[in-house]
């Protein structure tokens, strides 16, 4: 299968003259630079009609959201067969050898893509790359069956979200001595990121593993980055000619060229038309760690931009929990919400923290603001209970108490201390 791919002009010409999005958001501008076109607004991008063809063949996927507003991602087939094939052969380029048994655990089902796109993508891999052996197991199926599978086939390769390996190595500390012929050598996550505790707690049941990304990637913008054996915790490489990555200054929107400065990550996709994907806000903060002009550029994640928090595997796109906290809050003047992600004893922990003018009783809204957070996530109850992440706190502040952005005194909407 080759990879289908198209100038980045074409792109920006089709999707200005197919798309009623892009045909208002490019409306008076003439250039095909991409340096000159703006960054997307991704609550207006998935507010409008983005797609250049209304009934066409393909495959839809749903894209986080709420469930007051769920967002859906439209690949033609051919799209999605390069989008799985470009990142199958950066799979390759990682940490696999021939004859490795791999279990796939990411989760399944409700129109969500990332069982099926690991799937394909580690399909993708011809056999003169990599020599492997799929088994399509499954993040939701019951843990002993899962060891049950690893035992038969002798499987020696976990790929999964780190919530998923990390259910899974609970089970094997409390079940070790049924399974004392298990050897995983290798675990790639995805997803989310897995930490150093979630690592170090791996290596002391299998001393021998190896663990690493599977690849940087999101059913909403595509191709982003995949990790080969030169990176380290956090690096990925750009996909050139299938992606172009931007780095932007989240306070003056300039282009960072140089090595060691943290910037927005901002996507545009080449293997894309039906849902042309153009200068698009990734939710991640990076910084460049090889020199401009390097092919296929190293970067490193360094932490969530402003447009989403995402919680273990829970994506929290900001602007959705904001309007949908406002609407429960009609009697308080200047709302305004920032949110918090830590992390500490393997799992996550998101704060939501809220203030306001006029907040007379805080333990009211403290509540009102968390029963709407699960009316928003209904998975989190069931995400909690497992022990998946750490229970949400809500927290009613003084508006002072907010942290501000020292260069613009804007308050910080997401604040990820975890890569600290």
């Amino acid at each position: 299968m080759s990879i289908q791919k198209w100038p980045l002009e074409e792109i920006i010409a089709f999707a200005k003259e197919r798309s009623p999005y892009y045909r208002s958001l490019y409306q008076g501008i003439d250039s095909l630079e991409l340096s000159v076109l703006p960054i997307i607004d991704q609550q207006e991008f998935w507010n409008s009609k983005m797609l250049t063809n209304e009934r066409p063949d393909g495959i839809v996927f749903k894209s986080g959201g709420s469930t007051g507003a769920p967002k859906f991602s439209y690949f033609t087939s051919v799209e999605w067969e390069s989008f799985t094939t470009a990142f199958g052969l950066g799979i390759a380029q990682g940490i696999l050898d021939d004859d490795d048994r791999i279990g796939n655990v990411f989760y399944v089902g409700d129109m969500y893509a990332s069982f099926l796109f690991i799937g394909d993508s580690l399909s993708w891999i011809p056999a003169s790359e990599k020599r492997i052996t799929r088994y399509p197991i499954g993040g939701s199926t019951d843990p002993k069956s899962i060891f049950k599978t690893i035992l038969e086939f002798d499987i020696n390769v976990l790929v999964g979200v780190p919530t998923s390996i990390m259910t899974l190595m609970d089970y094997y500390v409390k079940h070790r001595h049924e399974y004392s012929k298990v050897r995983i050598d290798k675990v790639l996550f995805g997803g989310e990121s897995m930490y150093p505790d979630q690592q170090d707690s791996i290596r002391k049941l299998f001393p021998q593993v190896q663990i690493a990304s599977v690849g940087y990637a999101s059913v909403d913008a595509g191709l982003l980055g995949y990790a080969d054996r030169t990176c380290k915790d956090g690096e990925h490489r750009v996909f050139d000619g299938s992606n172009i990555i931007e780095l932007v200054d989240s306070d003056t929107g300039e282009i960072i060229a140089e090595m060691g400065r943290a910037g927005r990550v901002i996507v545009t996709n080449l293997t894309r038309k039906l849902m042309p994907i153009i200068r698009y806000p990734a939710g991640d903060l990076a910084e460049w760690v090889e020199p401009e002009g390097t092919s296929n550029r190293k970067f490193r994640l360094i932490g969530r931009s402003g447009e989403a928090a995402r919680l273990g595997t829970i994506n929290v796109h900001f602007e959705d929990l904001r309007a949908a906290i406002m609407r429960s809050l009609p009697e308080v003047n200047g709302l305004q919400l920032q949110l918090v992600l830590e992390h500490f004893n393997q799992l996550d922990c998101l704060t939501i923290r809220v203030g306001g003018q006029n907040i007379s009783e805080r333990l009211v809204v403290e509540d009102r603001v968390m029963q709407v957070f699960i009316q928003e996530k209904p998975v989190y109850i069931a995400e909690k209970e497992a022990h998946h992440i750490h229970p949400v706190v809500v927290e009613v502040v003084e508006l002072s108490s907010l942290e501000m952005n020292s260069r613009t005194g804007k308050i910080k909407r997401v604040i990820d201390r975890r890569s600290a």
